[in-house]
């Protein structure tokens, strides 16, 4: 990857509306060069957020900065060369190889599937390594899984250079080892990313920053041990849960109770 550190994203009273209903309302977050985890209930809100961030859903009211810049007043292409992105159930190329899916992460620095060129080959196959799926490079997407064609699409992120990436969901489809390696690799990166989790555990070891939302609102946002308190995690997600540090790891981990 990139040795350029990630660039600074900050999301000013951002609220966004679709088809007439308020969706988010106010939200407000900073980060740069780590990993800021975005949890909640279905519903609350967070992938509507990343919508924004990635220049995919206008605010109608707030701003989205990156690197100090307004994304909806740049060019998608300039905004795409900043901000990569890896969404739910995302189109997945599927009659082209892995390397040609992948190769089409370049396509903001203004070349389609230039392998032949030097630094346009050493991204992709940085990229490719990274999400490994280098033994895949000559396997059409399609004949793959569901959770190997979703690091096919994180490595395409990563082909981009990006200095801010954007996941929603990245574990969704991966088995339990390739969900901790995902998440490792992403905290090594060392670039800003902004991720959606659904498994508040893996959000609490992984994750430098919380913003939790309920109902398109912060309710909480700061360091996991801060935000994941039992009293919050009772009212906003209706679960008995509290932390303890994982003697494996040394990571915060959450526990709940069935009742």
């Amino acid at each position: 990857m990139s040795e350029a550190q990630g660039a600074r994203l900050e999301v000013r009273s951002v609220s966004v509306d679709i088809t007439g209903r308020r969706i988010i309302e106010d939200v407000a977050l900073r980060a740069q060069s780590n990993v800021v985890g975005l949890v909640g209930p279905n519903g609350s809100g967070k992938s509507t957020l990343l919508r924004t961030v990635y220049r995919m859903l206008r605010p109608v009211e707030g701003q989205v900065l990156t690197g100090g810049r307004d994304v909806w007043s740049m060019r998608a292409r300039d905004a795409a060369r900043i901000t990569a992105a890896v969404v739910q159930d995302s189109p997945a190329d599927l009659e082209l190889t892995v390397a040609d899916c992948v190769a089409t992460g370049r396509l903001p620095h203004g070349r389609l599937l230039a392998t032949s060129r030097g630094e346009d080959r050493r991204a992709v196959e940085r990229a490719m390594m990274t999400a490994g799926v280098v033994e895949f490079a000559d396997r059409e997407v399609s004949t793959l899984s569901g959770g190997e064609r979703q690091r096919v699409q994180l490595a395409r992120a990563l082909a981009q250079e990006p200095q801010i990436l954007v996941l929603d969901e990245p574990t969704n489809h991966l088995d339990i080892r390739h969900q901790l390696q995902l998440l490792r690799m992403v905290r090594d990166l060392e670039i800003t990313t902004l991720v959606t989790l659904h498994d508040l555990s893996l959000a609490a070891s992984y994750c430098d920053e919380i913003v939790m939302l309920e109902h398109g609102h912060v309710v909480a946002s700061g360091l996991p041990d801060e935000v994941f308190t039992p009293q919050l995690l009772l009212r906003v997600f209706g679960v008995r849960a509290d932390t303890l540090i994982n003697p494996l790891t040394g990571r915060l981990q959450l526990v709940f109770a069935d009742g």
